[in-house]
């Protein structure tokens, strides 16, 4: 199976998690997808008391140079580790 399609399969399977991890796992999850689909973070830094927001911009951000592909694959690995 090709990345892409086991990235999708990992994607799928996220929906469907036994159990809901924990924040800073959810963080890891958004941070690594957004990498991966949309590359680095462009979006501007949200203000004010936010702080759902202000962290999920902080996840992707520390993210910034990394491959999609190196993503897709810890992604992948991640959600199975979940399973």
């Amino acid at each position: 199976m090709e990345l892409k399609e086991q990235f999708e399969v990992a994607v799928a399977n996220s929906k469907s998690l036994t159990e809901r991890p924990a924040n800073d796992i959810l963080l890891k999850i958004y941070s690594l997808y957004k990498q991966a689909t949309d590359g680095d973070n462009t979006a501007q830094k949200p203000g004010g008391f936010d702080f759902k927001a202000i962290a999920k911009y902080r996840s992707w951000e520390k993210l910034k140079g990394k491959s999609a592909d190196e993503c897709m694959k810890e992604y992948i690995a991640l959600i199975d580790d979940l399973k």
